[in-house]
């Protein structure tokens, strides 16, 4: 999956203009919040003893994964699409989605009774697809088009200038931005005053941007704190470069928020809101959903836990202040766990690969597992490559240490062992493979 949701150049000549110039105030925003009521959950706002720790004062988790869509894509979608005429809600809507956005609009959708598409990549989790079908029952047709989301957003595109259909951007309209706003108006009602900060997770930043709107203009005080995956920095780029700019490259893997270029529409909202906005490694995503998992008994998606994964990485509050943190989703395919813990276990140092040429001679691998490894390191990977010649035999082998200080001690023995052994470096290709 190349992108998520990432919508680039606007969908259609229809919304060029509106998208290049419309803002998004605190009026708008507080008007979406009146038109959601009764369709959108006032999802709950929660201390999390651990985080607080983590960071010595008091951190609440706004809990999005609770909505019915578990996400908070249906805030943005249902207030544009409340607003349709009915003249283009009878033309129908469209839109290209990594998941999320899609059950968003498949809710509005069958709420509305509006006829709408989905475009998804072949990448899509079954768990999303299934879920947009279940969500949208007879009034959404899903559509799997190309590898990549660019490809599904292409098509949604086409079949929208076929067809007159509207475009139901994931963030990249005016509307859409005020909807998503509505998150900050809960948090500061939920908690019964202004927090000291609020950290968001950042894909193509609608949600970062409505916040921005409203708290400039009702409570300019609060941090607001954007958290991107450093696989997908297009917010970051973007700040640089003063104006959105296509990523060359998109790590895929938190899909939620693997965008390759930011909207045009809250681009200018972040920016000039003087927003910060931080990265952090895919790694330490997976190390705080196993945590959420383990320790809250939350499943997130891995976008949902950029914002709570930042604390104590890249971000350290104060003492005694008080952060929000948004957990924007919840929308994980179990069969990715294996690829969290493996992900998760590579980031804290506890698990390496090497390739290791064995002598063809008799006790060979005994000898590694006794005079190599040690009492705490277990072999996760055994796997023959090659045997190129009758005196060598070339393995791949993973080892899993009990504590990452371990390591040194582990590099020595292969170091004085008679094996040719070679690390496999985390920012090789062969490693992108192995994960």
């Amino acid at each position: 999956m190349a992108s998520a949701e990432n919508s680039g150049a606007a969908a259609t000549s229809r919304t060029v203009d509106v998208l290049d110039t419309a803002t998004v105030t605190a009026a708008d925003v507080d008007r979406a919040r009146e038109r959601l009521r009764g369709v959108t959950a006032s999802t709950p706002l929660t201390r999390n003893e651990r985080l607080s720790d983590r960071a010595a004062g008091e951190v609440w988790v706004k809990r999005e994964d609770l909505q019915p869509v578990r996400s908070y894509k249906l805030r943005g979608a249902y207030n544009l699409m409340a607003q349709l005429p009915s003249g283009a809600a009878s033309a129908g809507v469209v839109c290209a989605s990594a998941g999320n956005h899609a059950q968003g609009v498949a809710y509005a959708c069958a709420a509305l009774g509006i006829e709408g598409r989905v475009y998804l990549p072949r990448t899509t989790p079954r768990q999303k697809r299934e879920r947009i079908a279940a969500i949208g029952g007879e009034r959404v047709r899903l559509v799997v088009s190309g590898d990549a989301y660019d490809d599904a957003q292409a098509a949604a595109a086409a079949f929208a200038e076929s067809t007159g259909a509207l475009v139901v951007s994931a963030f990249d309209d005016p509307r859409t931005v005020a909807g998503q706003g509505t998150v900050a108006c809960e948090i500061v009602e939920q908690l019964g005053v202004a927090p000291d900060r609020i950290v968001v997770p950042v894909g193509g930043g609608g949600l970062l941007a409505g916040m921005a709107a409203w708290l400039r203009e009702r409570h300019p005080g609060v941090r607001l704190i954007g958290v991107e995956p450093s696989g997908a920095a297009s917010m970051t780029a973007a700040l640089a470069a003063g104006r959105p700019v296509a990523l060359p490259e998109v790590d895929p893997f938190v899909d939620g928020a693997a965008v390759r270029r930011v909207g045009r529409t809250p681009f200018p909202i972040v920016r000039d809101s003087g927003t910060e906005v931080l990265t952090l490694d895919a790694g330490a995503v997976c190390v705080e959903m196993l945590d959420l998992y383990q320790t809250d008994g939350i499943i997130a998606e891995p976008a949902g836990a950029l914002a709570t994964g930042s604390l104590g990485d890249v971000l350290t509050p104060e003492p005694g202040s008080v952060t929000v943190c948004v957990l924007s989703g919840g929308n994980n395919d179990v069969s990715r766990y294996s690829e969290i813990l493996e992900r998760a276990l590579v980031f804290e140092g506890l698990k390496h690969y090497f390739l290791v040429d064995f002598p063809q001679e008799p006790g060979m691998l005994r000898r590694f597992l006794d005079k190599v490894l040690g009492p705490d390191d277990d072999i996760t990977l055994f796997e023959y490559v090659k045997r190129n010649n009758r005196e060598t035999g070339p393995a791949l082998v993973g080892v899993e240490i009990g504590d990452r200080g371990d390591l040194p001690g582990l590099l020595k023995r292969m170091m004085d062992s008679p094996l040719r052994i070679e690390p496999v470096d985390p920012d090789s290709a062969l490693f992108r493979f192995l994960l």
